[in-house]
């Protein structure tokens, strides 16, 4: 079986969510079935660079991430993209034989039955900034493969997303709700401006607190912090 690669990486820390800090092996797969207007991941998106995806066996992807990670177990973390095209179960399956773990980051969109060998499913539902409309029987397929070890990670960009958010909290109250300020500013060629990035990730906070909403984690894109929005970091 093979899958569509867009990049692998690492070892660096995860950037964002609940296993923020975590050293991570990236795999990010090419193909997705949402094209939100902030992606800011293009290049594992849109179809225009399906020529630089690699297709690969999942032995393939496990030799390299085992190169990567020097052959000592750590997390490895499925992105896209939508991770969820694809089958990674038989990638999953040889490395939980050698000890690592492995999560994933998904829309919500498709529920693959390799989300119930995750150490972690992150389930990052778009909000109206996206521009995209999200199916909620869809996304309870996704929690119906994985009731456990499930959380919740929203980007917000503006009030409309903050209200959204609150909505989907009160859906799914037993899920772990992890928010973060949107970035605007997706060119990998050109720096990011630390203060507005800052600035957003206050609004966030300042908003979230200012009404008694104590349940969400908020937390910054970490990776944007440190890199920008350079790729493979």
């Amino acid at each position: 079986m093979t899958l569509r690669i867009a990049e692998i990486f690492g070892p660096t820390v995860q950037g964002e969510g609940a296993l923020i800090g975590q050293p991570t092996v990236f795999v990010r797969s090419g193909g997705c079935d949402f094209r939100c207007s902030w992606c800011d991941s293009l290049h594992a998106v849109d179809s225009a660079f399906r020529h630089d995806w690699t297709a690969m066996s999942a032995q393939d992807v496990w030799t390299k991430v085992q190169h990567l990670s020097g052959g000592r177990p750590l997390t490895v973390s499925l992105s896209g993209g939508n991770p969820a095209i694809h089958d990674f179960g038989p990638l999953i399956r040889r490395g939980l034989d050698a000890g690592y773990t492995f999560a994933c980051e998904t829309q919500g969109s498709l529920a693959k039955p390799w989300f119930a060998d995750l150490a972690m499913l992150v389930l990052s539902p778009k909000p109206p900034s996206s521009s995209e409309q999200m199916d909620w029987m869809a996304f309870d397929a996704c929690l119906a493969v994985r009731p456990d070890n499930t959380v919740l990670k929203i980007v917000i960009f503006d009030d409309a997303d903050f209200r959204w958010a609150q909505d989907v909290a009160g859906r799914y109250p037993e899920l772990p709700l992890y928010l973060q300020p949107g970035n605007p500013e997706t060119d990998p060629d050109l720096p990011v401006d630390l203060d507005h990035a800052t600035g957003r990730l206050e609004w966030l906070i300042d908003k979230t607190l200012s009404i008694g909403w104590f349940t969400p984690r908020i937390l910054p894109q970490l990776h944007v912090l440190v890199w920008g929005n350079k790729r493979g970091v």
